[in-house]
């Protein structure tokens, strides 16, 4: 079951709440203090007003895969190559040499579009973004990124924004820099909707209980890889590729707004216990 909280019926709910997990999961965090936050990138962080699906669009009509405007949508969040083949093996029928070149020829072509979309397109942090990180920051709590992106356009992304600043080889940050680390969907075994990349964050951070993680998503699959990975939450938010409506099914613990909503939400649920 659904709570909301709202002001008046025509405002949308500040903050949608799944009752029987928040309970339980209120009673453990309050033991519990987070130590780490998993956000992805394009819609949670990074402003996403649908290049991505528009670049799958071109893509797919360039070489004939035939994907409806919905399919687009639901795939958000995925490692990018794995819709490629997802797609072409339902359209051939089977996984076999035509597949192999269909797959490795589509995925050239959005990459060389999508890439050519952010190597010249602005790119900014998403409303609430950066005062999230600060918050986040002067509690201590660890940032992570993880994106369905492949590791060349997170990194033209992430410098385009200047938080590549203070990471090493490894994208492994340090206490000062803006995030301590970033991994994509092609460097773990299994992107979204499958929690690697939520493990490897917290492997690389020294986080060894997924109770003292949230995860934060604007796409089913991100709230599926919170949940996956045993996420003390997993937060979706209503601002980036999904509405409220498309989100709502897939039980997220918390849905917000956007990331404005927060470092508020975490104060009044008591996610945070040290200062």
């Amino acid at each position: 079951m659904l709570t909301t909280q709202k002001e008046n019926a025509h405002t949308r709910p500040a903050v949608y709440i799944c009752a029987d997990i928040f309970h339980h999961t209120q009673s453990l965090v309050m033991h519990l203090p987070i130590e780490l936050v998993a956000f992805d990138m394009a819609g949670t962080t990074v402003q996403d007003h649908h290049e991505v699906e528009s670049c799958f669009r071109e893509a797919a009509q360039i070489t004939g895969l035939h994907m409806t405007e919905e399919e687009i949508r639901s795939v958000q969040g995925w490692s990018k190559r794995f819709v490629f083949e997802t797609f072409w093996e339902r359209q051939i029928g089977q996984r076999d040499e035509a597949w192999a070149e269909h797959v490795d020829h589509g995925f050239q072509v959005f990459r060389d579009i999508l890439e050519t979309h952010y190597l010249t397109q602005p790119v900014e942090p998403t409303e609430g973004a950066l005062e999230t990180f600060a918050f986040l920051r002067e509690h201590g709590v660890q940032i992570a990124l993880t994106t369905g992106f492949y590791r060349k356009v997170a990194d033209i992304i992430l410098n385009k924004l200047g938080w590549l600043n203070g990471l090493d080889e490894r994208y492994v940050g340090s206490a000062g820099s803006l995030i301590q680390f970033s991994v994509s969907s092609d460097q773990v075994a299994h992107g979204r909707p499958h929690p690697d990349m939520i493990f490897k964050s917290m492997e690389v951070l020294g986080i060894k209980d997924a109770s003292r993680v949230i995860a934060v998503g604007d796409t089913p699959s991100d709230i599926q890889a919170g949940q996956a990975a045993g996420c003390a939450f997993s937060v979706a938010l209503a601002n980036g590729t999904h509405d409220p409506e498309a989100l709502s099914p897939f039980k997220p613990d918390a849905l917000l707004p956007s990331l404005k909503d927060f470092a508020t939400f975490l104060q009044e649920k008591a996610f945070l216990i040290k200062k």
